[in-house]
């Protein structure tokens, strides 16, 4: 799919789209909960749609409503679950690096042969945490060298472990939820250096909503408490992601004014400090009761300015708002300053090079320094052809500089959005943006 984003004046209101951290961990938990879950406001991405082949896989069945057209529908998801009793010899994740790392341990409580599989980019990402920890709990693994295809038989039996979590928090995240699933106390995981503290907090709000007790010391040590018993039906909400809306946000910032509906200021998702970065831009955001209203902080028509200024963040814990960061960054004048690139490497492409590379298409210069990007902003965006690379966010950061360019964008293999983000070509010409789609 080739995406062509005109320069556009945005203006209306949009709902966040569900978010897909949460909706793969709800769709974890429901497995893992013996009895019914009833997911509300449930994810339609790639991602979401791959978690909930998976937990069928793994044994739960899955009522999911559709329009007539066969398109996934909003309405809530049903999931009953006896645990973890796989139908079949293999589970495929699809291109989701959470569903492959957390699936994986929960996949371990069973004691059959299970076969873990991925594709496109998910082939080439490290899984030698599974080499090395899974052995420490009982089971037996073979991998390619510490990356997929991988093979695995439980079943998982908890024990005190340390783990390294600088690499990533997602393999955390699925020992916390297998570990939960057992039942087990008086046991503890032990984590050095965790990176992306927030989606840890996700992991815990998920597991408490369900009735599990998890407590942490300084996010060095996870430890497992008495609770009541679960109840035999529970009901979850998936909030509006933070992840996807960031790219609407700093929409609004510089081709607005815009309205972004349905996220949760209070929510543990990592992507929140968006709000920090738009912030120290001088973004003009008002926060509403029903909404966030956000726009340029003024405009020069005489010399074509939006009043957003460089500026400094750190995206350690955050890594995934690199790419509409870029986007904001290449529009406010001066040097913007992002800290984290190390965390950039194994994501759906090398970001800290793929968004160097594309944006430079665009006329705008990015420097790799360490573990800091340098943005030069403040340029007239240069009407060019990008190439995704695959890359959901690099798509549609590209997508959203797009809104200012001096003419358009022609965005190629622009479907790369469906990881995350399907509707977000659509959310964009709802709001006045002129997209074409070839």
């Amino acid at each position: 799919m080739v995406a062509i984003v005109h320069p556009s004046k945005l203006s209306g209101s949009q709902i966040a789209p569900a978010s897909k951290s949460s909706m793969q961990r709800a769709c974890a938990a429901a497995l893992i909960h013996i009895g019914k879950t009833i997911i509300h406001n449930p994810g339609h991405s790639n991602d979401d749609l791959a978690a909930l082949d998976v937990i069928q896989k793994l044994g739960a069945t899955v009522v999911i409503g559709k329009t007539a057209s066969g398109k996934i529908h909003t309405s809530p998801i049903e999931v009953n679950s006896n645990g973890v009793k796989p139908i079949g010899p293999s589970m495929n994740c699809g291109e989701s690096g959470l569903g492959i790392r957390m699936f994986t341990p929960i996949a371990a409580l069973s004691n059959e042969l299970i076969g873990i599989e991925g594709k496109g980019s998910l082939v080439k990402r490290p899984m030698h945490f599974f080499d090395e920890i899974l052995p420490l709990v009982g089971v037996k693994v073979q991998s390619h060298k510490g990356f997929l295809p991988i093979q695995i038989q439980g079943p998982l039996v908890p024990a005190t472990i340390t783990i390294d979590g600088s690499l990533s928090s997602q393999f955390l995240t699925g020992m916390l939820m297998a570990y939960a699933a057992t039942e087990k106390q008086d046991i503890e995981i032990k984590v050095v250096d965790l990176k992306s503290k927030p989606y840890i907090d996700l992991t815990l709000a998920v597991l408490n909503a369900f009735g599990w007790k998890v407590e942490h010391t300084n996010y060095e040590s996870f430890r497992f408490l008495a609770h009541a018993p679960l109840q035999p039906i529970i009901e979850y909400t998936v909030e509006g992601d933070w992840s996807g809306a960031a790219f609407l946000l700093v929409a609004g910032a510089i081709a607005g004014p815009i309205k972004v509906k349905g996220l949760q200021l209070n929510s543990t998702q990592a992507d929140k400090k968006i709000m920090e970065a738009l912030i120290s831009a001088k973004a003009n955001m008002i926060q509403v009761e029903d909404g966030i209203l956000i726009g340029p902080a003024s405009f020069n028509e005489q010399t074509n300015s939006n009043g957003l200024i460089a500026f400094e963040f750190d995206a350690t814990d955050c890594p995934d708002l690199f790419p509409p960061l870029v986007a904001l960054a290449s529009v406010c004048n001066g040097v913007t300053k992002i800290k984290g690139v190390s965390r950039l490497a194994h994501k759906e492409s090398d970001r800290g090079l793929t968004l160097q590379t594309e944006f430079a298409k665009m006329g705008v210069q990015i420097k790799l320094v360490g573990d800091e990007m340098l943005i030069h902003g403040g340029s007239l965006i240069q009407s060019a052809t990008v190439f995704s690379q695959h890359d959901h966010r690099i798509a549609m950061a590209c997508g959203v500089a797009a809104l200012v360019a001096n003419g358009p964008i022609e965005i190629t293999e622009a479907e790369a959005i469906n990881k995350s983000y399907t509707d977000f070509f659509t959310h964009l010409q709802e709001l006045g943006a002129k997209v074409d789609i070839q």
